[in-house]
């Protein structure tokens, strides 16, 4: 059966809910991971809904069994993340985006839900865009958010929780950030954070340590760009993919 379970005493206030599915470049993830992380945020509830496989996670050093898709929430209620160690399988998107769906309108949620669009740039601040449904168009303009600069759609689970929220009439936010094809990339995840979550849930975040981790994977990124010059052999193969969001 369908369902979130919560597990918290934690009373939700209208809360803005940050998506962290596993999509390109690993910018929800990243980002949705670092807020719990850094803001301290408390276990909320086990995501239960169609199309998750019935399986369950466990940490290094610690023998506590998790949901493999969680909730996590500020101690004031003001700030929810979905935080999720597996991706959602295309051909079950829809019953998952219905489940949330109607949770998030139960619940007077604003969620935020958070794609990647492939990019060649290597820039140290990608640019965010931002799309809406419901009155997300206005939070968009208050929070300075520009539209994409071409016309494209947005795939996956994060494109059929949108599809969804549009469907329902329900109020949500589309940030999109330019990101790595290949690389997880933190610094797509720190766009999000600063010029995307930050204004439009009120909320501070500390975004040092994934800085380090984006010198990180660029060092990481360069030596494996140079050992590929200096392979024999024939040239690496490489796809272009289609003018679309991933």
């Amino acid at each position: 059966m369908a369902r979130i379970t919560v597990h918290s005493d934690i009373e939700l206030d209208s809360p803005a809910l940050v998506e962290g599915l596993p999509g390109l470049g690993l910018v929800g993830k990243i980002a949705a991971d670092h807020l719990v992380s850094s803001l301290d945020m408390e276990y909320y509830g086990a995501v239960r809904c169609n199309g998750l496989p019935q399986v369950t996670v466990y940490r290094a050093d610690s023998s506590e069994l998790m949901p493999p898709v969680r909730l996590y929430a500020t101690e004031d209620g003001s700030l929810v993340v979905l935080q999720s160690d597996i991706p959602v399988s295309p051909q079950t998107t829809e019953g998952f985006a219905e489940c949330v769906t109607d949770w998030v309108v139960s619940n007077d949620v604003t969620p935020l839900y958070v794609t990647g669009l492939p990019s060649e740039k290597d820039a140290d601040v990608p640019d965010l865009y931002g799309v809406a449904t419901g009155d997300g168009l206005s939070l968009l303009d208050e929070a300075g958010i520009v539209p994409p600069p071409e016309g494209g759609l947005v795939s996956g689970p994060t494109g059929a929780l949108l599809a969804e929220a549009s469907d329902q009439g329900v109020t949500s936010v589309g940030l999109i950030a330019e990101a790595s094809k290949q690389f997880p990339d933190p610094e797509a995840a720190r766009s999000v954070l600063e010029y995307g979550v930050e204004p439009l849930a009120d909320v501070e975040v500390d975004t040092d340590d994934l800085v380090d981790q984006a010198e990180d994977i660029r060092e990481a990124r360069e030596r494996l760009a140079e050992r590929m010059q200096q392979a024999e052999g024939d040239e690496s193969s490489q796809a272009q993919p289609l003018r679309m969001f991933q």
